[in-house]
């Protein structure tokens, strides 16, 4: 790693140990810890307000669109404030009283346009655990440990200067076999990078195409060999990469979306692209398309998969159905507003959050009935995270926390 990229590095030789979490439970990363936006065996409450259901709301020290985390018993959000949107927060909440545990602001050092509907916290941060990267639209990934510690701090932007879009970076990073792979395509410096996650150097950096994309990177667990592989999501093609030596071990050529990202499950791969296609490898490293849907096309929102079901959301509130193994449409439904937090799943029911804030319960077992409409009061842009029988959503002034009462 050149040295004018490292901020600061701090070794974590000689750290504490830190406690062992639930990573079932957890919620480590954009879509959870498995990127797929599904918590089946929770049961949460089909409806809440002020005085029912409702753990707590705390106010959040700036905006942001990107999603909490959950690691433990502590939910972590980043927010960005300032006109030029360069003060960035690293926030840590108590999972259970909603008191703030710690807060760490630093400077960013890349650029930090963005859309007036985003902010500089755009992307949700991630965990192994242990640590918390924490990745902003300025290109600053910030390590730090559970108790808020910092171990390291990249400005990405120092040696990649055009890495930057007029609207703002939104990819967020994943973490696999102790690399944190980040996805920078835009159409000036473009690239893909695998961080040591315990040091902060680089393990391998790949060129992307030159065009702007919003995706982020997910971890297919097992891969299509038995090997954990991330998946980086352009406009013209998919590619699955070596998590440690960033290898390029196979890619799939279409025409991708730009910001819904792919889903990985069991030995299939659903790409965003022509609606939905679905992916399968008779073998190894030679994907094959199964099936293609144009009536499953995604919006701003990713597809998740339940029950050998896929849903489907568009910008226009469209939620549709689809048999995960043929690509059948089974049903469909209608929302209120428009989207651009992907919806999560607890036990039979999706909890969509649209643009204005309003929560909107389908059950799927009728369907996609509503069976609820919940109103926040403010915009909520960033997808919720589900972790320990309760609901976490960041909207635009405030965190709260959702979980059945009394019982």
């Amino acid at each position: 790693m050149r040295s004018s990229l490292t901020i600061r590095s701090l070794s974590l030789l000689g750290c504490a140990c830190v406690a062992m979490t639930c990573v079932a439970a957890d919620w480590r990363q954009f879509r959870g810890t498995d990127n797929n936006s599904v918590a089946s065996d929770v049961q949460l409450p089909l409806t809440w307000s002020d005085t029912e259901n409702v753990a707590w709301k705390v106010p959040l020290p700036a905006r942001g669109v990107s999603s909490p985390i959950v690691v433990g018993d502590n939910v972590i959000v980043t927010s960005s404030s300032g006109f030029k949107q360069d003060r960035l927060f690293v926030s840590c909440y108590d999972a259970k009283t909603g008191a703030q545990r710690w807060q760490r602001e630093f400077w960013a050092t890349g650029r930090t346009l963005c859309h007036p509907t985003s902010a500089n916290a755009a992307p949700t941060p991630a965990s192994d655990g242990e640590r918390i990267f924490a990745f902003f639209s300025s290109n600053d990934l910030i390590c730090l440990d559970l108790d808020g510690n910092l171990q390291w701090l990249r400005g990405l932007t120092y040696d990649f200067p055009t890495a930057a879009n007029d609207v703002g970076m939104a990819s967020s990073p994943v973490v696999a076999e102790g690399t944190v792979v980040v996805q920078l395509e835009c159409e000036g410096n473009s690239f893909a990078a695998g961080i040591n996650a315990l040091t902060g150097e680089t393990r391998w950096q790949s060129p992307r195409p030159a065009e702007q994309n919003w995706t982020s990177p997910i971890v297919w667990r097992g891969g299509n060999a038995g090997k954990d592989l991330v998946l980086l999501q352009s406009g013209d093609r998919l590619t699955a990469h070596d998590p440690m030596s960033g290898e390029v071990v196979w890619e799939y050529a279409a025409d991708c979306a730009g910001i819904a990202s792919s889903l990985a499950i069991g030995d299939t791969v659903y790409v965003p692209a022509g609606g939905m296609t679905a992916l399968k490898f008779p073998e190894p490293g030679k994907p094959e398309a199964v099936w293609q849907e144009n009536k499953l096309g995604a919006g701003s929102a990713s597809a998740l998969l339940h029950d050998g079901k896929l849903y489907v959301l568009n910008n226009a509130g469209a939620m549709t159905c689809g048999d995960a193994s043929t690509g059948a449409v089974v049903w469909r439904g209608r929302l209120k507003g428009s989207f651009w937090a992907t919806p999560v799943l607890a036990g039979n029911h999706l909890y969509c959050v649209n643009q204005e804030g309003l929560a909107q319960v389908m059950d799927l077992a009728a369907e996609g009935k509503i069976i609820a409409e919940i109103p926040f009061g403010e915009p909520v842009m960033g997808t919720p995270a589900i972790a320990h029988n309760a609901l976490y959503v960041r909207t635009d002034g405030k965190l709260w926390k959702i979980e059945n009462r009394g019982q």
